[in-house]
């Protein structure tokens, strides 16, 4: 009787592994599917002329690079969002919305559309004489638009190896694609302003969840450990990786998950989450057992500058398999730090990294 007891739950406990198994598998080719089924819409609708920007090569290098300026300052491959036609933009929008959860899309579209309302801004103080004609043409050639928002493919969705890039002013989307495998990273977001204070749209944070998470977490860390966590220096002008910077962070300094209480620890995972999370809930959930797998007490966090929402102040999480990092740095008349840089990146998978690596060794090539 036993024996048949221990057969029963034995067999129990394989169905439920392939259960969840054949699940998780199929979530994931879901995703792609549908991710590639809008795609390939999109790569086929190109006229002749608008294919020599919007479709590039796997191996075009521009497929490695990322950039977080206006069009006024940083060049872009692809094409961009003002050039498509009604049914492109549709497509568009379809593959980022399929791609992210909810929250992440929401926050890229506001992102996208942040842009359009800083020009309206400058544009009303310049008809209020706010300003000369000098600032108003030096801030007009920064080219701030939701138009100036470009995609590029990499490679055709039919290819076992392709990928893409949604990319402009405080945004860049890179997915990279190997079979059913996915790149997700870099994720850079970013606000300008972090709060929105005029017009009907005053209050508004695109990012206000991934700021709030970490004040509240550093605030709410005891005297000591809060202390031990903070460097004694200035808060970085931006992310310390950023695109341009050629910086990697390879120490590690702050507070050690293994350092927390439950609570604390359960708060940390919060903010991990929120940035993980915008990505589709399955891809989100493969992603943060990932991070879960490499163990959250091997997880660092570090604080420079004030602990308030309007001082400067800059936080880093720092995983064996991840990195995020958020800076608010520069602001306006009224405070200190009104604009936001955030970025997610995988240790050893950006662009596609290693899942490319594990299919040229499959593959043999």
């Amino acid at each position: 009787m036993v024996l048949i007891q221990k057969q029963l739950r034995n067999l129990l406990v394989l169905f439920i592994i392939l259960q969840f198994g054949i699940t998780s598998l199929n979530a994931q080719t879901g995703y792609y599917k549908e991710i590639t089924m809008y795609a390939d819409s999109l790569y086929h609708s190109f006229s002749k002329f608008e294919k020599r920007n919007a479709l590039l090569s796997f191996t075009d290098t521009a497929r490695l690079k990322w950039n977080n300026l206006p069009l006024g300052l940083r060049a872009r491959a692809g094409l961009n969002i003002g050039s498509m036609n009604n049914e492109q933009r549709r497509l568009v929008h379809r593959i980022l919305s399929v791609s992210l959860s909810s929250q992440g899309y929401l926050k890229a579209t506001g992102i996208m559309h942040l842009d359009n309302l800083i020009n309206s801004y400058y544009d009303s103080l310049y008809y209020q004489k706010r300003f000369s004609d000098t600032v108003y043409q030096r801030v007009k050639a920064l080219q701030w638009s939701h138009k100036n928002f470009f995609f590029a493919f990499f490679g055709n969705p039919q290819d076992k190896n392709w990928g893409y890039k949604l990319e402009g002013h405080h945004l860049s989307v890179n997915f990279t694609f190997s079979g059913d495998n996915i790149s997700v990273t870099p994720f850079f977001i970013g606000t300008d302003p972090a709060e929105y204070m005029i017009s009907e749209y005053a209050g508004w944070r695109v990012l206000g969840q991934e700021q709030d998470l970490g004040l509240r977490f550093i605030n709410m860390l005891s005297p000591e450990l809060r202390k031990k966590a903070t460097m004694d220096a200035e808060v970085p002008a931006d992310i310390i990786t950023g695109a341009e910077s050629g910086k990697r962070l390879i120490d590690y300094w702050g507070i050690k998950a293994s350092e927390l209480t439950a609570l604390q620890k359960a708060a940390l995972e919060y903010i991990i989450r929120e940035f993980v999370f915008n990505l589709e809930y399955d891809k989100a959930v493969a992603e943060y057992n990932k991070i879960k797998k490499a163990g959250i007490d091997n997880i660092w966090f570090g604080w420079i500058g004030a602990y308030t929402e309007e001082k400067q102040h800059y936080f880093i999480i720092n995983g064996p398999t991840f990195l995020i990092e958020f800076d608010d740095r520069s602001g306006g008349p009224n405070r200190a730090a009104n604009h936001i840089h955030a970025i997610w990146r995988e240790k050893g998978n950006e662009f596609g990294e290693d899942v490319l690596k594990q299919h040229y060794l499959k593959e043999k090539h």
